[in-house]
């Protein structure tokens, strides 16, 4: 009896250090966010009363439907995500375990963080005036355009707020909105020359614009199979690399007739 007695507790003992290390590893801060579907905004719409998109210079139309730009809300830079967090969502559809360097500059404090996605955000608006103005024929000179979204910082709105600028000045170039009456949301990033970039989490932003109505989601292409891998029933996937591209296939949409791509 003593012996084994003896061997009992030696086990005690042996076991302490791995029950205190997995408790350690439950409850230590993991270097992870953890991500969900955002707001979303209707760019032809207002934004704490003022519109979003605002120009001067050029005669402006009304529109009927909605670009709505998506985004997702992530547990923020200094938040603790402990190995429980990490399980307690990883098999969940409306949530994604995503390193935290994918969502937030690393090594930065966060006002840093902030300062950067809003820097990020004015170069974003920048581009897509840029991209808009070049694609309709319009000179900077002569045509001002302002956008005016608070609260939300990073390029992933870049290609909505240019549709927006293009429906609010041209349509669909022959009386027609571009949405056709339609509630539209997408995500990606755009340049001065309307080529549209990868954002990433998109397959939460899916779930964000069809929860808000949406009916088409414009993705860049090389985000297809991540877009579709949570797709919601009802949400018909666009594939876009250019702004000329999306306008393309939103008037296809609009008219009925023409190709319009599939993820």
């Amino acid at each position: 009896m003593l012996s084994r007695l003896t061997r009992l507790q030696a086990l005690a003992v042996c076991a302490l250090p791995v029950v205190a290390l997995i408790a350690t590893a439950v409850f230590a801060p993991l270097p992870f966010s953890v991500a969900q579907p955002g707001m979303t905004a209707n760019v032809l719409g207002e934004n704490k009363g003022t519109p979003v998109i605002s120009v001067s210079g050029a005669a402006t139309r009304r529109t009927s439907g909605q670009l709505r730009m998506t985004t997702i809300e992530a547990t923020g830079p200094d938040a603790r995500v402990s190995l429980g967090d990490m399980l307690g969502n990883w098999f969940r559809t409306d949530r994604a375990v995503m390193p935290r360097g994918s969502v937030y500059p690393s090594g930065d404090t966060v006002k840093e963080i902030e300062r950067h996605n809003a820097a990020q955000m004015r170069q974003s608006q920048d581009a897509a005036a840029q991209a808009a103005l070049k694609y309709l024929h319009l000179s900077a000179d002569k045509v001002s355009v302002s956008l005016n979204l608070a609260d939300v910082g990073g390029p992933s709105a870049g290609l909505l707020f240019t549709l927006g600028i293009v429906d609010k000045l041209d349509g669909d170039g022959s009386g027609g909105d571009l949405t056709g009456g339609r509630t539209i949301a997408g995500t990606g990033t755009i340049d001065a020359d309307g080529k549209v970039g990868a954002v990433g989490g998109v397959a939460l932003k899916t779930q964000a614009a069809r929860r808000d109505g949406a009916t088409v989601f414009l993705v860049p292409k090389a985000e297809c199979a991540d877009a579709g891998s949570e797709l919601p029933k009802g949400l018909r996937l666009v594939p876009v690399t250019t702004l000329k591209g999306a306008v393309d296939s939103l008037v296809a949409l609009e008219k009925g007739k023409g190709p319009v791509p599939s993820c």
